[in-house]
């Protein structure tokens, strides 16, 4: 009797054990998998995972990569006014816009959002869409990496080139065409500014016929502009 619970109990230790390396080997995988890729990006064109999702179940992608020189200033300034005041300051992640949240979720004030472009960039092309505390978890030091790695034009050039601007439409290119019917390149400052303002909800959002709402938000992140810092961006 005593023997077999001794077998029984080596039996669930070896199975434990074969459970642990199995798990082990995958998050090694998958660190391997965040390194190659977070390499390979910073000279190839990404793609995303809502990019690589719509291939596998045979939607179409619209997408047009284009270096940053090639995309009309004012849409990265519109970016950095509305999503990352801070994006040439900090380091991928904006520790004070996070610790104001926090602050906020354990008091009364209204629930705010924290995360950088740098942050959004790392979500797009590793992670998956939706919200978790898991994946939220993974994206402070994916971005922490991402920024030490990539400099900051790339981290720019690659968020707005995989950004989704409508169903299927990605990129700064396939948007301004899409949309407006001209080339990202020659964006007036309120066509980005729309643009910019539509990211929080592409599929609802239309920034070609702007509700009163959009064209307000719009006209908000055209009034921060001209005082962001965007040094960073310069070659």
């Amino acid at each position: 009797m005593a023997a077999n619970v001794q077998a029984r109990g080596r039996g669930r230790l070896a199975v434990g054990r074969a459970v642990l390396r199995w798990i082990m080997r995958a998050a090694l995988a998958i660190v391997l998998f965040w390194s190659v890729s977070i390499a390979a990006y910073r000279v190839l064109p990404p793609v995303s995972t809502l990019m690589l999702g719509r291939w596998l179940t045979l939607q179409p992608v619209e997408r047009i990569y284009v270096p940053l020189s090639d995309i009309s200033p004012h849409l990265a300034r519109a970016a950095i006014a509305a999503e990352d005041s801070r994006f040439c300051m900090h380091a991928g992640i904006d520790w004070f816009a996070l610790q104001t949240v926090i602050e906020d979720a354990l008091g009364d004030g209204a629930a705010r959002g924290a995360s950088t472009i740098t942050m959004q960039t790392v979500k797009n092309i590793l992670l998956w869409p939706g919200r978790s505390y898991l994946r939220k978890g993974l994206e402070l030091p994916l971005a922490l990496v991402l920024d030490a790695v990539w400099p900051k034009r790339r981290v720019m050039e690659v968020y707005l080139n995989i950004a989704e601007w409508g169903e299927g439409i990605f990129g700064a290119e396939a948007a301004a065409r899409h949309h407006f019917g001209k080339s990202a390149r020659d964006l007036t400052q309120r066509e980005a500014a729309l643009l910019v303002a539509a990211l929080p909800n592409p599929i609802a959002r239309n920034p070609a016929r702007p509700t009163r709402y959009l064209s307000r938000y719009a006209s908000r992140i055209m009034a921060r502009m001209g005082n962001e810092n965007v040094s960073c961006l310069r070659t």
